[in-house]
């Protein structure tokens, strides 16, 4: 049995300090677990798609936060549920009333990244209906607010809307500065998430639900994330997110 672990014979016997019967375990232990890693690894790296792993500054303690994740799986059933831990922590809200609460988002895509969401319960944009129109007009409203209060002096853009197929439930509207200065960037997905057709404007949602009575997602949106790295103020194209950011300093206000 020793001998058809063959990718763990050398490693194992090398790192055990007696061997015996333990080292034996040891190396069954690894084999078996081998396609779970894996697989454990593309699920975070398919989480970390809309919310990122770790990186330096903010983006850091990756295995906090790999325990924090695995606590949030058991009591709520899944990490994407996470919103709705935040939304009640009085360490993470900015502002509140009664009909929403605003987070700053916990990787931030930009300098400046707030989520405004509503208290009530709306697990998507597929769950908007009419009757919540005017809920989606005070979301905007506070949004707007955000950048008036923390960012009036900065000469940054700011847009406001939504992801078309969000990672997280619960709705929530992003607000985000158009700098794009953080190292929590680091992908394609997490570019196009904010830079395509994939982010809908808050005054297009409003603008659907008020004569629709309901918000259109069209199909493809998926796709969206797969393509190029283009500058959102040039239309430049950019080979990597290294490159991407060294270009988005040019656009940067003075």
């Amino acid at each position: 049995m020793v001998n058809e672990l063959y990718p763990y014979i050398v490693e194992f016997e090398e790192e055990a300090e007696s061997p015996g019967l333990e080292t034996h375990r040891k190396r069954k232990r690894s084999g078996n677990n081998d396609s779970i890693e894996r697989g454990a690894a593309q699920e975070a790296d398919s989480h970390t798609g809309l919310e990122p792993g770790s990186d330096p500054g903010q983006c850091s303690v990756p295995s906090k936060k790999e325990k924090d994740a695995s606590t949030k799986k058991e009591s709520l059933g899944h990490w994407s549920q996470g919103l709705k831990i935040s939304m009640q922590d009085p360490k993470m809200q900015v502002y509140k009333d009664e009909q929403v609460v605003v987070i700053k988002d916990k990787y931030p895509k930009a300098r400046h990244h707030w989520l405004v969401l509503p208290w009530a319960s709306i697990s998507s944009l597929k769950a908007v209906t009419r009757e919540h129109l005017e809920l989606l007009k005070h979301m905007h409203t506070v949004g707007e607010k955000m950048i008036t209060d923390f960012a009036g002096s900065s000469k940054l853009r700011f847009r406001l809307g939504y992801h078309a197929i969000p990672s997280m439930s619960h709705v929530h509207l992003h607000v985000i500065s158009q700098d794009f200065d953080s190292p929590c960037l680091k992908n394609k997905k997490h570019w196009n998430s904010f830079n395509t057709e994939y982010f809908i404007e808050s005054q297009a949602v409003i603008e659907m639900v008020q004569t629709a009575g309901r918000v259109s997602v069209r199909d493809g949106m998926p796709e969206l994330l797969k393509l190029p790295l283009r500058c959102h103020e040039c239309q430049q194209l950019l080979p990597s997110i290294p490159q991407l950011k060294e270009h988005l300093r040019r656009h940067w206000p003075k």
